[in-house]
């Protein structure tokens, strides 16, 4: 005699999200009170979804008795939680996403929801913030997404933020977001051939990023710029630039004298050899100059 058949079978996934996403921040039922913000607003929730659909939330709404070294032991935390460091509207899209497995995004909110997923370990919802931000990255609010990217080791978003800072470098160099880049990011950033800029231009950019950081960090304009001007590419600018690179220089003392002594000698010396060979290679917006034919052999 055959044994009894079982199956699995899934209902209306629509309505029954549909269904949960009615009790997202709904007092009626709820068992835990969260005061968010500096506007101090009240969001309500109940302890079983949070407990269940994060690690993080189970940690934070039990606590262990004095003296008791057994978990199983823990008791609910009373509340309310004071959470002063985050946006309500960035706290409901991660409460949302936790009773509904989906999540409601703006520009103005994925980043710090983002930031919120890495810090409550929700890897789906920071995959759905990732894509979210790929989607609708702007010439404004690139460079702060990649900074995003690079804390978070989000190596996809990373690589989809370079390559849309070098089909419009121009404009991002332009950016607050640029000025407010980190030294390693910015330094990764110039590592790169193919930003659509002239390396004057690139110059200039990192000078007033390096005063910005300076002012920002209280600490000197050479301290603070010394990852990213490495990647400068002083030799592919002519001599009469670096005569005006020289002269600016002695104002804030952005660039090493022995790189600009570099550059100089590329010039001599007519070959690029005695600097690494990717400070004399031409990026994809580099204005040809004459002296660039002389670096051919060497950047090849």
């Amino acid at each position: 005699m055959a044994g009894p058949c079982s199956e699995r079978l899934q209902g209306d996934v629509a309505a029954f999200t549909a269904a949960l996403r009615t009790l997202v921040n709904n007092p009626q039922f709820s068992d835990v009170t969260f005061v968010v913000g500096r506007e101090q607003q009240k969001v309500f929730a109940h302890r079983c979804v949070l407990a269940c659909r994060c690690q993080a939330f189970r940690g934070m709404l039990t606590q262990v008795p004095v003296g008791s070294q057994d978990s199983s032991s823990s008791v609910p935390h009373q509340g309310p939680f004071i959470l002063g460091n985050v946006q309500p509207e960035v706290f409901l899209a991660v409460i949302e996403f936790l009773y509904t497995n989906s999540v409601t995004l703006n520009s103005h909110i994925a980043l710090d929801v983002l930031t919120s997923s890495v810090e409550y370990g929700l890897q789906d919802l920071c995959k759905l913030c990732a894509k979210f931000i790929k989607d609708t990255l702007s010439v404004e609010q690139v460079c702060e997404a990649l900074q995003a990217a690079v804390t978070y080791g989000q190596t996809d978003l990373q690589q989809h933020c370079l390559a849309f800072i070098e089909g419009c470098t121009a404009a991002v160099v332009q950016t607050q977001g640029f000025r407010e880049l980190s030294d390693v990011v910015l330094a990764r950033v110039l590592c790169s051939d193919r930003l659509a800029v002239d390396e004057l231009d690139l110059v200039q950019a990192v000078r007033e990023w390096a005063h910005v950081s300076s002012a920002v960090l209280e600490r000197p304009v050479p301290e603070v710029a010394a990852l990213p001007v490495r990647e400068l590419r002083l030799p592919l600018l002519a001599p009469s630039e670096l005569v005006t690179l020289e002269s600016h220089n002695q104002q804030d003392l952005l660039i090493p004298v022995e790189s600009i002594a570099a550059a100089w000698r590329v010039h001599a010396l007519r070959k690029g050899s005695g600097v690494p060979s990717r400070l004399c290679r031409p990026r994809r917006g580099t204005r040809p100059r004459d002296h660039h034919r002389h670096l051919e052999p060497h950047t090849k």
